[in-house]
């Protein structure tokens, strides 16, 4: 229980320290008086209402990862483990891996808000006007921006060939689900649509469960003898193949069909 107490406390002194974080959380509460009336009408309601709180959540913790890098320094947190491309090769690949490197922070927490927004059956039927537009925008953050940057970034991903092949396979996947989303759409082939948003938001969800496992790995001390390199490529896998494997899990027991059914 202290630790829990702490743990809050903590918590509110980061978010009380910084204006940005502060007016973060102000739109998730506005964000909540919105949405949570619709979510309430819908099956599990409870569910679905701490599932999108834990999407918030999430996205703050991605916050705070993400904010260190607006001072701009190169040698921080993951990018000192970038040391030789930022320091050793043509300066043209510095600038590449850092252009797409802020691409790719930057926009992970728009993508995760917005992705999150499309499973609302309510939100589908009274209010269709904005999940149209936030699933244009998701669509189109990930299209051309995420999904490329991560591309470039999968290729001098730390690790070995394992690590870059699996984020490769991964940043392709993203892309070619979200625009199969997109294209069933403008098809209205509304199953076919719900069904590839799943997918696709289920990769998006592996910039959360990549820290999740990390931060499991690390603080119940799991994997003593593995080296560093070692984890992390596991984890290149383990970040996304699972997400994967569990909407097709979804898709088989129908449940875009249950979505869609009221729209």
């Amino acid at each position: 229980m202290n630790s829990l107490l702490y743990y809050f406390k903590h918590e509110w002194a980061t978010i009380t320290q910084s204006q940005f974080l502060s007016i973060y959380w102000l739109l998730v509460v506005v964000a909540c008086v919105l949405l949570f009336p619709l979510l309430w009408k819908e099956k599990w309601a409870w569910v679905k209402i701490l599932a999108t709180f834990a999407v918030f959540y999430f996205t703050y913790r991605m916050l705070i990862i993400t904010l260190p890098y607006t001072s701009w320094e190169l040698e921080i947190d993951f990018l000192l483990t970038k040391y030789e491309i930022l320091f050793k090769r043509e300066i043209w690949q510095r600038y590449l891996y850092m252009s797409v490197f802020y691409a790719h922070i930057f926009t992970s927490p728009l993508v995760l808000l917005a992705g999150a927004t499309q499973f609302s059956r309510n939100l589908m039927v009274e209010n269709s006007t904005w999940h149209r537009n936030i699933g244009k925008l998701y669509v189109a953050v990930v299209l051309f921006i995420s999904a490329p940057a991560g591309l470039v970034m999968s290729f001098y991903a730390n690790g070995n060939l394992v690590s870059k092949v699996s984020f490769t396979t991964l940043t392709i996947l993203w892309w070619v689900l979200t625009w199969q989303a997109y294209r069933k759409a403008l098809q209205k082939k509304w199953i076919e649509h719900a069904n590839f948003m799943l997918r696709s938001y289920a990769l998006t969800f592996s910039a959360i469960t990549l820290r999740l496992y990390m931060f499991v790995i690390g603080y119940f001390d799991l994997l003593p003898n593995w080296s560093g390199n070692d984890v992390y490529v596991m984890l290149s896998i383990l970040s996304w193949l699972p997400n994967l494997i569990a909407a097709e899990i979804l898709i088989a027991s129908q449940i875009s069909k249950k979505l869609m059914k009221k729209a």
